[in-house]
């Protein structure tokens, strides 16, 4: 039930505790990727799960709309990046899942696709799940399926964007993007990364080389993800959370 076209009505008739917030991020990545790339691919992964999980479960799943602004700060330096502070971020985030569990969903997955968001998801889920009336964890498409060559509108992004929203990778720029590349996130010295922000290494704002995103290995990494959500929502809907919980 996508809570974005579904009525009131239409949700007040729902008997369900579930719910999704994918989370994304606005932000640089590269000449051939737009900047809604990983607010795109978190709502992909989490349409799909949906989709799966409603159509072999006798159970509803409340999609939520998706965050768009994330932790990005460190692509400052590319035009049309945006951000918030952790603080800022993290709030919101745990705000909106009070809302839901205003509702009664109280069994929430947040869905990510940027890597900015992973370690304050980590956080503010713990933080919601101890002291608040949800019980929530978060879930980075990427790592659940040890994608390969991560990088940053590199290989692995670039490949899901072909696979999820082909119209929106510009073809004519990927040599350009290839060649402009880093080949790996920061400067690193002594196990240090020196670099604040990503303009420091990546002149084009990419890591990796999006040549080898491919339409089979897109579709690939749409298939494993789902299927590991879909996974993760069959055991956050059966776990007991009673003593997890506040509410």
């Amino acid at each position: 039930m996508d809570l974005t076209t579904a009525t009131w009505t239409d949700v007040a008739d729902v008997e369900t505790d579930l719910a999704v917030v994918p989370v994304g991020s606005t932000e640089q990545h590269g000449p051939h990727a737009p900047l809604g790339t990983d607010r795109l691919t978190a709502r992909a992964v989490a349409d799909g799960a949906v989709e799966v999980y409603e159509g072999t479960n006798d159970r509803a799943v409340a999609l939520a709309p998706t965050i768009p602004v994330g932790i990005a700060e460190e692509h400052r330096g590319f035009p049309g990046t945006l951000w918030v502070t952790p603080d800022t971020f993290r709030r919101y985030v745990r705000e909106v899942v009070a809302s839901l569990a205003h509702h009664g969903f109280d069994r929430v997955v947040l869905v990510n696709g940027h890597g900015g968001n992973v370690d304050a998801l980590r956080e503010i889920s713990a933080t919601i799940t101890r002291h608040d009336a949800a019980y929530v964890v978060p879930f980075t498409w990427f790592d659940a399926i040890d994608a390969e060559g991560m990088g940053h509108g590199g290989p692995v992004e670039t490949a899901l964007l072909r696979a999820t929203h082909p119209d929106l990778v510009h073809d004519d720029r990927i040599e350009t993007a290839r060649e402009d590349a880093s080949e790996r996130w920061g400067e690193w010295v002594s196990g240090t990364n020196l670099a604040v922000d990503s303009a420091e290494f990546t002149e084009n704002g990419v890591v990796g080389d999006p040549s080898d995103g491919t339409l089979d290995r897109g579709e690939d990494f749409l298939e494993r993800a789902t299927a590991s959500l879909v996974d993760l929502l069959d055991a956050v809907a059966e776990r007991d959370v009673d003593g997890s919980t506040t509410g």
